[in-house]
């Protein structure tokens, strides 16, 4: 299949940092003066989606044709000269991240009616609502899916946003390739609907924009054939989550409208509860030597039943209401100044993944690292899913909600301080693409992405093992 490794170019480690190299020499003065007067020129015109979108494409092409022809990548392979252009887009596209991307009003607003009908939504929607087959239904394997499209928002070019959509549908696809017989794969109609799903229980913030900033900037000459298959499906999924109703999710109205209606009073009622635990913790601040443990129970002792806990609204739909349901529910404006706990769960999620030491995160948690054979109880490999789970969602809504560390204290991050916004140093570019400047964290790609969460989980398992052993040996030589 012609350009059936899209990303290809750009996979290598030192792409990103060969081109800035590159932008560094004496000849590639006029590329340098040329990039420099582009973004200038732009960054002083107004938002206009289609100028916008074309003066970019415009741009990229004609410097792309330019490096072809210069003496710096004089008898450079094609991949080095696609690996150019990469460099270029992710370069150009970092500088004018803050006016291209959610730069409109209207975009704003469906970016928050659609966080919001999302978080609704995930409250009671179920793989069986879109037609996922019982042979492909797995949730806890979907979470790497989930946490893959989550990543969007940690990057700011293009690609790299593509990328993480990529790694989020490739983990799909063979999620769904494995539990299927060779003579029956898997199709688009098996695929679509656990997209579908497993969209909705991310919910990343400012989806919309983020799908709209790849088809206005990505450069089309690179958004084709697998990229481009996988990038159509999410677009499908967006456009059906947006328009979802009763019908879509295979339920009649009135059960539709009474889940709905839950699960803003769940919302509005976890919200109405947050703010009562804020109030009981600064009251009880106020007073020397105070426990506020006492304060945070008692608050906890009426709160309404937590989601793991919650009946199915689909269920309970046909039950007679709480009588202090008037109280939690709110308008919807309100909601929206109010995380959920998927919002919560995500904001996490991110906070976890960039995390240096993921593993020691997890260092109080021992079952984490345990192995089905290790346990006694029934059920063993259920219990062990189920727990990874837990903890995972523990930490996740911990850091979510700005609670201190559950797990031994890490180092606090080095923040660093970018430089003039127009040198090109390859480590004041990195840091500004959301990269790491040590290069421990390479380009996000379908390869070394994908697993990024299990592989860190199986690092720190190693290193447990490791102190384990040490330990048992100092205690037979002493």
């Amino acid at each position: 299949m012609e350009n059936s490794d899209v990303l290809g170019s750009s996979t290598a480690p030192l792409t990103w940092h060969d081109f800035l190299q590159r932008m560094r020499d004496p000849a590639a003065a006029d590329f340098v003066k040329s990039i420099k007067s582009f973004i200038v020129s732009f960054l002083n015109n107004a938002p206009d989606a289609e100028r916008d979108s074309a003066a970019v494409q415009e741009f990229l092409g004609n410097m792309e044709t330019a490096f072809r022809a210069h003496s710096l990548w004089a008898g450079c392979s094609e991949e080095e000269l696609e690996s150019a252009g990469e460099g270029l887009e992710k370069y150009v596209m970092t500088k004018l991240f803050t006016r291209t991307f959610a730069s409109l009003p209207e975009d704003v607003k469906v970016d928050e009616q659609l966080h919001e009908k999302i978080a609704l939504i995930q409250q009671f929607a179920r793989p069986e609502n879109l037609d996922i087959k019982p042979t492909y239904q797995n949730e806890s394997s979907w979470l790497l899916a989930q946490k893959e499209l989550q990543k969007i928002n940690m990057y700011r070019a293009p690609r790299d946003k593509l990328v993480c959509i990529l790694n989020c549908c490739k983990v799909i696809n063979n999620l769904l390739t494995s539990v299927s017989s060779k003579d029956n794969p898997p199709g688009a109609d098996d695929f679509l609907p656990v997209l579908i799903y497993v969209t909705i229980k991310a919910n990343p913030p400012q989806l919309h924009s983020n799908l709209l900033y790849i088809q206005r900037f990505r450069r089309q000459t690179r958004l084709v054939s697998e990229a481009a298959y996988f990038f159509t499906n999410i677009l499908s999924a967006e456009s059906f989550i947006s328009n979802i109703d009763a019908q879509a999710l295979s339920m009649d109205e009135t059960e539709f409208e009474t889940n709905m209606e839950s699960a803003r009073a769940l919302l509005s009622g976890l919200s109405f509860d947050n703010n009562v635990l804020g109030q009981s913790d600064q009251n009880a601040a106020l007073v020397p030597g105070a426990d506020t443990t006492d304060s945070k129970l008692s608050s906890r002792s009426n709160r309404p039943p937590s989601p793991a806990t919650q009946p199915n609204p689909s269920v309970a739909s046909t039950e007679t209401k709480p009588k202090n349901e008037d109280q939690y529910v709110k308008s919807q404006s309100s909601m929206e100044k109010i995380p959920s706990l998927s919002d919560l769960e995500n904001r996490g999620a991110s906070l976890l993944i960039k995390e240096d030491s993921i593993s020691q995160v997890f260092q109080s948690f021992p079952y984490l690292y345990s192995q089905a054979g290790d346990l006694t109880v029934g059920d063993v490999e259920e219990l062990l899913t189920n727990y990874k789970r837990l903890v995972i969602k523990y930490i996740c809504l911990a850091k979510g909600s700005g609670i201190d560390n559950p797990s031994p204290p890490l180092l606090n991050d080095q923040g660093q301080t970018p430089h003039p916004e127009f040198e090109f140093n390859p480590e004041s570019e990195a840091a500004s693409a959301g990269e790491p400047i040590d290069g421990t964290q390479k380009d996000a790609t379908p390869e070394d992405s994908s697993s990024v969460l299990s592989q860190s989980l199986e690092s720190g398992e190693s290193k447990l093992k490791e102190t384990e052993e040490v330990s048992s040996k100092d205690e037979e030589g002493s």
